[in-house]
């Protein structure tokens, strides 16, 4: 072993060793407990930035301690490559999206080696790969033949820089998620996944997930926007027909003032027709993207014609409004605006009737247009209902409606379908086609793979890639001339089946291998960022939730336990230009000036020009304030990168990047190492501790170790502290620093708590802990280490060491046992020859005592 860390030399040794022995590759194996780790796969954009590689190094972590349980680890990689900034980049770069893609991927994966991941590389997924994509195709075709795939005209979101649909998901505050330009509304034809049929489904299994973040599972919730109610059948005044509406207050039914239907409401279409007001009304409305309807919000116009009220059966007016959600229960809503925030505003702002029918708070009638009051309360201005709370009310209500059959129950979702066309060539081709007569048919399946027209270098980026004019698009089905569907899938297509497709590979006969998927699913352990909480984490589910009923998998979920990790954070610093443009700056590009407590004081370029500190911000390429993970590498190591990230911050919360803090790493690293060095040239044998002979230090030494397996044990294991748990070890590290020696037994227990801190420290610093167990255990690799185990007889602790002390100045330590009381402590503390010499023949005026810590004797 030399003196000297050098991990530039230790981590390639390492990493070849690894890569020839195929340490993490896995097989089924039915005597070993199975644990599926899986980290969300990266998009292959070229580099890997700190985001990235908190994620892996999370999942890494975890992978290889529950390999150290002796569990049978899954832990596989891949590329979710498809994409619009593929297609992007290589227009820019003058390539075609298969050869950008496949460069980034062998450079990235060549990165993700160097940080020394235990990944079963012989399991790799590439999304754009026809083998994989295969399955995709006919799984849709399958979902198409059981009508749960559909094709329709549709209002949908358009990013106009990127010349494509957005899911409503994919819309963040009028903006596309990706570019963050406005989207615009428009209507084309699209096709649709029926995630609207499995609303309740996800929405209730949400209570299974245990061993989920809650505020994922909320996001969830409140994007499936889950409302019970109930549906009414009401009378159109002078007519025969009839209009159904929906509330979900039934109690509150004697303060409905008008009926406000959608600009897309059946009645609504009739209406504009004959009507060029109403008619122009639903066009202005129609194609408005969320954000710019909030400018115009609570606008309406009556439509002239009544319903009967299904009490009182007084005629109340029917509004057309734009805020009555398109697609979303009936499209008409009982509008109560004393008791309802948008129902109050748009009645404020078109003058209507305003009638309040519940007693506020503190028992006064609300009778003035000063606002809206959301409670539940007693019922006044409500006829026979007056002095009745809300479960009276409801059920007596309820029994009137349902006498007259004019009430259901209902539960309406804000969830719409699953919207998987776009308009862009690197995708999955969707497998439909059309015959010559109009019939949309499915791709047979002895045709598929669907693949992609090759293309040319340098892409027209106006220019939908895929014509329906072109020859591949042109093809015959059953000697039937038809021509293929031009949209590929939404690129969430592919990464919500992933995680099942690395459970069989290599399987060339069906989408899913039954035996090994069942073997190890569902995933225990998923890690990926809060932003997916909705997107990704939804589409995901419900794809499981698919599989599942074409009985491709066993279970209801595919995730047991979700961990979100933090965002990763640096300096960021800009000038505005002369075009009040903000332009940033690399810290590393720059001159800082800092105070002495490590605060920015100045920021300035080399040229002198004073320069915009604004903060710790996410790192990102367009605030250039990212932090190249091999730049790291080179100066300190994958190990020193690796630990800093799980240290830093705990892995919820987000982390700041300071290379003073790698630094710090790197020192502890090579502490360590000295530690070793120097105890492998003192110890040339070594023996048993035996607890029976062990003096005070030599006991709480051991007491300290095993007290420290016992909290990173729990840390890793339940409560996920990483950072709690490497402390932890630190502590102890440095205990041992101080500690002697000198005679066998100090050796013994320096060896013992080096082993368990070796052992602790593989799943954070694996190339550093392979390489110096060698030189304590050279026939078993630390791969086949069982995780160490803490001694409870030890942490039950028969003595304490007390500090003994005269009038508050310590005199010596003693080890007392803890089977004795507080007299006996005292009389035995007295006796002890280095106090007693001090309290021979001396008055004792007070004893302070702290339990087994410190006894003060104030003579």
């Amino acid at each position: 072993m030399e003196k000297e860390y050098l991990p530039s030399k230790i981590e390639l040794y390492v990493q070849k060793y690894w890569k020839k022995n195929k340490t993490f590759e896995v097989k089924e194996d039915l005597k070993k407990e199975k644990y599926y780790c899986l980290p969300m796969l990266p998009y292959p954009s070229g580099k890997l930035h700190m985001g990235h590689v908190r994620n892996y190094t999370i999942s890494d972590v975890i992978a290889r301690y529950q390999r150290m349980l002796g569990k049978n680890v899954l832990q596989p990689m891949g590329w979710d490559a498809f994409g619009l900034p593929a297609e992007d980049a290589s227009i820019k770069n003058n390539t075609t999206p298969s050869s950008w893609t496949k460069k980034n991927i062998k450079y990235m994966k060549k990165q993700l080696q160097s940080l020394g991941f235990s990944y079963d590389w012989s399991r790799e997924i590439t999304t754009c790969n026809p083998e994989y994509f295969h399955w995709e195709q006919w799984f849709f075709t399958e979902l198409y033949k059981k009508k749960l795939v559909y094709k329709k005209n549709s209002l949908v979101n358009w990013c106009v820089y990127d010349k494509t649909v957005l899911a409503n998901e994919q819309v963040i505050d009028g903006c596309c998620w990706r570019c963050q330009n406005k989207i615009t509304i428009k209507k084309i034809p699209q096709w649709f996944i029926k995630i609207r049929n499995y609303a309740e489904s996800l929405y209730q299994d949400l209570k299974k997930l245990t061993c989920w973040p809650e505020n994922v599972k909320n996001m969830q919730r409140n994007w499936i926007g889950r409302i019970k109610g109930f549906q009414i059948t009401l009378k159109i005044f002078n007519t025969s027909e009839k209009l159904k509406a929906f509330t979900n207050r039934l109690d509150l039914i004697m303060g409905v003032t008008y009926v406000s239907i959608s600009t897309c409401h059946k009645l609504s279409l009739n209406l504009s027709k004959n009507n060029k007001i109403i008619k122009k009304f639903i066009k202005e409305n129609e194609c408005v993207s969320p954000e710019e309807l909030k400018k115009v919000k609570y606008t309406g116009i009556n439509t002239n014609i009544f319903v009967l009220h299904p009490i009182t059966e007084k005629k109340i007016p029917i509004w057309i409004s734009n805020i009555t959600l398109k697609e979303y229960g009936t499209n008409a809503v009982l509008s109560i605006p004393g008791h309802n925030e948008n129902d109050w505003n748009f009645a404020i702002k078109n003058n209507l009737k305003i009638k309040y029918v519940v007693l506020n708070p503190d028992n006064q009638e609300l009778n003035s247009y000063t606002s809206f009051i959301d409670i539940k309360g007693i019922l006044v201005n409500s006829k026979e209902f007056n002095g009745l709370n809300f479960q009276e009310s409801t059920k007596k209500i309820k029994k009137i409606l349902y006498q007259k059959k004019i009430l259901k129950e209902k539960i309406h979702y804000k969830l719409q379908d699953w919207c998987v066309s776009r308009q862009r060539y690197w995708g999955t081709p969707i497998p439909m086609a059309k015959l010559r007569n109009g019939k949309i048919i499915a791709i047979p399946k002895n045709q598929l793979p669907v693949v992609l027209p090759k293309i040319r270098k340098n892409i027209d980026s106006s220019l939908k890639p895929i014509s329906s004019n072109s020859k591949w698009a042109q093809i015959f089905i059953n000697n039937k001339s038809a021509t293929r569907e031009t949209d590929t899938f939404d690129t969430f297509m592919e990464s919500s089946w992933y995680y099942v497709r690395y459970t069989c590979p290599n399987f060339n006969t069906g989408m899913v291998d039954l035996i090994s998927s069942k073997y190890w699913l569902p995933v225990d352990q998923y890690i990926g960022g809060i932003e997916h909480a909705i997107m990704h984490l939804m589409y995901f589910r419900f794809y499981h939730k698919l599989l599942r009923d074409f009985k491709l998998v066993d279970f209801d979920e595919p995730v047991k336990k979700l961990l979100c990790q933090g965002m990763v954070l640096s300096e960021a610093f800009y000038e505005i230009d002369s075009n009040c443009q903000k332009n940033w700056f690399h810290s590393s590009s720059i001159l800082i000036t800092r105070n002495s407590k490590g605060e920015i004081v100045k920021s300035y370029t080399k040229e002198g020009k004073e320069l915009v500190y604004a903060g710790m911000i996410k790192m990102s390429k367009s605030k250039n304030n990212g932090i190249e993970p091999e730049l790291i590498i080179q100066r300190y190591g994958a190990d020193t990168i690796r630990l800093f990230i799980m240290f830093a911050a705990p892995v919820e919360s987000s982390l700041e990047w300071k290379e003073s803090g790698v630094k710090g790493i790197y020192r502890f690293l090579k502490k360590l190492w000295t530690l070793i060095f120097n105890y492998i040239h003192v110890q040339k044998t070594h023996k048993e501790t035996n607890i029976n002979i062990l003096n005070y230090q030599q006991s709480e030494l051991q007491y300290q170790l095993h007290k420290t397996i016992a909290k990173v044990s729990d840390d890793i294991g339940r409560r996920q502290t990483f950072n709690t748990a490497i402390s932890a070890i630190m502590e102890l590290v440095n205990k041992l620093i101080k500690a002697s020696m000198k005679d066998e037994q100090d050796k013994s227990i320096m060896r013992e708590s080096l082993i368990c801190i070796i052992k602790m420290l593989y799943p954070f610093i694996p190339h550093f802990c392979f390489f110096v167990w060698n030189y304590f255990d050279e026939n078993i690799s630390i791969e086949n280490q069982k995780w160490p185990v803490f001694k409870e007889d030890i942490l039950l602790k028969k003595y304490s060491i007390i500090i003994a002390q005269i009038n508050g100045k310590t005199r010596c330590t003693i080890k007392v046992s803890n089977n004795l009381t507080k007299e006996e402590i005292f009389l035995y503390v007295q006796n002890e020859p280095k106090i007693k010499k001090y309290l021979n023949n001396i008055n004792i005026k007070k004893i302070i005592y702290i339990p087994n810590k410190i006894i003060n004797f104030v003579i």
